[in-house]
């Protein structure tokens, strides 16, 4: 055995069985007489035993080629699948997607995203993990995700993010007076119950900074982490709060309702990826699409 073995000759032997001879084997592989027979020749010089015989005017396998003929069928089909994965790789309709977010996307805006996205990619397979801003980051270091989907972020060495503002309302139960006023400002929260996102965010302190500048005071009845706890507050009846348009329009029909506030404070996502591991192309295509569907929800002038 002096040289490799390769799919066109066992597609040539398995062409030549099953035809009984070389000019039909030809036809079906759309190659010449002559370009079957080298073929099954450097098999069988490769292999180093004979792979057919001539039995009344056709060729059959020899017991050697019938003891291959599994593994021969095994590989040629592995190798189909691998083309065709591979074409559905290069099309996007195939590949892995590992998502880390924060616990509100993962209940709200990105399951519909998800949808929408993998109506024509059945072969994507992806998987979501929900956590902190914190954890996200160390997922992010240790290229445990392709993408990160985050707030708070405020740059690292080893991963690059783009930062997307995304407009907040405030969100009131259903009936509230709040309801007569086309734009919601600081000083028409002064005798509501404030349902706020924690302390240390920058979303609070720009909050903050949006009511001192009003003249007003920002008092927390209720500290929450994520927006989507502020909104189940919110259906309940037990306060209002000012939070990203994207989990508000999650709760639409569900007694409550929202009108923009101002000033402007924006939500700001940061989309997240390890700088040292190359990005796959269904990551980054799902990252444009991603951006997309926020578009609608970016910050308008008051």
């Amino acid at each position: 055995m002096h040289s490799q073995l390769s799919p066109r000759q066992l597609e040539a032997l398995l062409a030549v069985i099953e035809h009984g001879t070389m000019t039909r084997a030809s036809r079906a592989l759309e190659i010449s007489q002559p370009a079957v027979s080298r073929l099954i020749a450097d098999l069988t010089d490769a292999l180093g035993f004979d792979l057919l015989d001539r039995r009344e005017g056709r060729l059959v396998p020899t017991q050697e080629a019938r003891f291959l003929m599994p593994d021969i069928k095994r590989s040629l089909e592995l190798l189909s699948r691998i083309s065709d994965t591979g074409r559905n790789i290069t099309q996007r309709t195939a590949g892995e997607l590992r998502i880390a977010c924060l616990p509100g996307f993962a209940v709200s805006h990105l399951p519909g995203v998800l949808t929408e996205f993998l109506a024509q990619r059945a072969g994507v397979k992806v998987t979501i993990e929900p956590d902190r801003p914190e954890r996200i980051l160390e997922w992010m270091i240790g290229e445990q995700f392709d993408i990160g989907i985050t707030d708070g972020f405020e740059g690292h060495p080893a991963v690059e993010s783009e930062a997307i503002n995304v407009r907040t309302v405030c969100i009131f139960p259903q009936g509230s007076p709040l309801a007569r006023l086309e734009v919601i400002r600081p000083r028409d929260l002064v005798d509501q119950k404030i349902i706020n996102t924690r302390r240390e965010s920058v979303f609070y302190r720009l909050l903050s900074e949006a009511f001192l500048a009003d003249g007003q005071t920002l008092t927390t009845f209720i500290e929450a982490r994520q927006f989507t706890t502020a909104c189940e507050f919110v259906c309940r009846g037990v306060g209002v709060a000012v939070i990203s348009e994207l989990d508000a329009a999650q709760y639409k029909g569900r007694g409550v309702e929202f009108r923009p506030f101002a000033p402007t404070v924006p939500h700001r996502l940061s989309l997240v990826r390890p700088i040292h591991k190359q990005t796959s192309m269904i990551a980054l295509e799902f990252l444009e699409y991603f951006k997309q569907s926020l578009q609608e929800y970016a910050p308008q002038p008051h």
